[in-house]
């Protein structure tokens, strides 16, 4: 298709350029041909007058008996043919004696008349009168014209070669200029197919400085500004994407987040529900109502860690770009939760040692660092056994803060750590509703840190089990 077109638009513009070309020259042709005789012939004109115009005046100074040898000297003249007397009644009168030689010449002027039938013979008239006459006499002056003949004779014979040659240029250029002219035009119009299939990897090598030049080079621009258009809405489509893939992933983690809650804050309600309920109706064992009352308060006070830990958890979803960031000291906060926590520590027997500079201070929200400090160090407490070792260290390097507490006497199956910072997933024997957990805090535990550009980690040592995270300094 592409060929088709190609060889159509050549083949338009070679031969409306040659027809173009062939007509111009054969105008210049003949308009050669037609003023070169006419601007030669009027040139013999001029100096047939200047001649004849002082003649004339020699001739009025003079009798015309006497004036044969003024005819003669003039007709010696090689711009002058012959000439012609008339009187004023317009017949014509001979040339006074003396004159032999024009009357040969004058004899002679039919069969030059006959041998140059077509070609141009220059004549003037002029009216005078001799000096001893005061009739008007018209002389007729014939001057020779055989330049323009041989000029008209050479603009015929050399027409069959000039044709040659105007062919041969005409088509010879008109080729050469069509491929000049196609060429680029055919490339712009590859280009645009190019584009209409958006494929942009091309570029156009047009050096012109004309306006084919220019459309090239704005064609170029075109495709790059095109090309990045388009890769950059690629890359957009592909965020979009991704923002999406993510929003759906975290709106089905909230869906099951919220399942999970309505499925645990419903069984502590339960029991607190049947635990009054017995103690009201006396029943059995619920006659101890100091019994039962104290596990309906460690019941709700699980259940009021649990609220509490839910509002953290929403409260991290709605701060948003509120998101507000302080600088604190880290030390003074984990002295402060020690200090909270002495008396459960003292009733546990705990030894707790403490690695850590005299401050730190670190950039982030202070209310929640305060829940993850307490939330890692509060589980080392609960989950120690009496008379466990509680190691809390912490220490600079590259401008981050490396945290870790570690506490002995306890393990956590390999096969639990991965699903440890789930929402309600409580380890076995370790971390059951007995134990007053909510199943949360380290939920929380590791939103709050993922908000700070950070997360928790944890493993088994040879000493016990060791929660870790670091962060940037102030």
């Amino acid at each position: 298709m592409r060929e088709k077109i190609k060889s159509s638009l050549f083949a338009k513009v070679f031969f409306i350029t040659a027809a173009m070309l062939l007509c111009i020259s054969l105008l210049v042709y003949a308009l050669l041909a037609w003023l070169m005789p006419r601007t030669y012939s009027g040139r013999l004109n001029a100096v047939l007058d200047e001649q004849t115009q002082v003649f004339l005046s020699e001739l009025e100074e003079t009798a015309f008996l006497d004036s044969g040898g003024l005819f003669e000297q003039f007709l010696k003249n090689t711009d002058i043919y012959s000439v012609e007397l008339f009187d004023e009644d317009g017949r014509q009168v001979p040339i006074p004696a003396g004159h032999q030689e024009a009357v040969l010449e004058e004899a002679a002027m039919t069969a030059v008349y006959e041998s140059y039938d077509s070609d141009p013979v220059l004549s003037n008239s002029y009216y005078f009168s001799f000096s001893d006459s005061h009739g008007v006499y018209m002389l007729m002056v014939y001057g020779k014209a055989e330049q323009v003949a041989e000029i008209r004779q050479a603009f015929r014979h050399i027409l069959p070669l000039l044709l040659f040659v105007i062919l041969a240029v005409s088509f010879g250029a008109s080729w050469l200029y069509s491929r000049l002219i196609t060429k680029p035009v055919l490339e712009i119009s590859r280009i645009s197919e190019e584009m209409s299939g958006l494929h942009l990897d091309w570029q156009i090598d047009i050096r012109r400085t004309d306006e084919l030049g220019t459309l090239g080079r704005s064609l170029n621009s075109l495709s790059r500004n095109l090309s990045a258009a388009l890769s950059g809405l690629k890359d957009a489509n592909k965020k979009l994407e991704e923002d999406i893939k993510r929003e759906k992933k975290l709106e089905q983690a909230r869906t099951d987040f919220f399942s999970a809650v309505s499925h645990e804050l419903k069984t502590p309600v339960t029991v607190i529900k049947g635990q009054l309920e017995g103690m009201l109706l006396g029943i059995g064992a619920y006659k101890d109502h100091e019994k039962y009352l104290a596990r309906s308060l460690e019941t709700a006070n699980t259940l009021e860690s649990m609220v509490q830990e839910i509002l953290t958890i929403s409260r991290l979803d709605t701060i948003g770009a509120d998101f507000k960031r302080d600088q604190f000291d880290c030390v003074q906060v984990i002295r402060n939760y020690l200090n909270e926590t002495e008396d459960l520590i003292a009733g546990k027997d705990l030894q707790v040692s403490m690695e850590l500079p005299p401050f730190v201070w670190i950039n982030g929200n202070k209310m929640l660092m305060e829940k993850v400090f307490s939330n890692l160090i509060g589980n080392a407490v609960k989950y120690s056994p009496s008379g466990a070792a509680i190691r809390i260290c912490g220490h600079m390097e590259c401008e981050r803060f490396h945290f870790s507490v570690e506490n002995s006497g306890t393990r956590i199956p390999d096969e639990s750590i991965p699903k440890l910072f789930d929402a309600f997933y409580r380890v076995e024997q370790s971390r059951n509703r007995k134990t007053g957990g909510s199943g949360l805090g380290l939920y929380v535990t590791q939103r709050i840190l993922r908000r700070h550009g950070s997360e928790c980690g944890v493993c088994n040592t040879d000493f016990g089990v060791r929660f870790s995270f670091t962060m940037a300094t102030a």
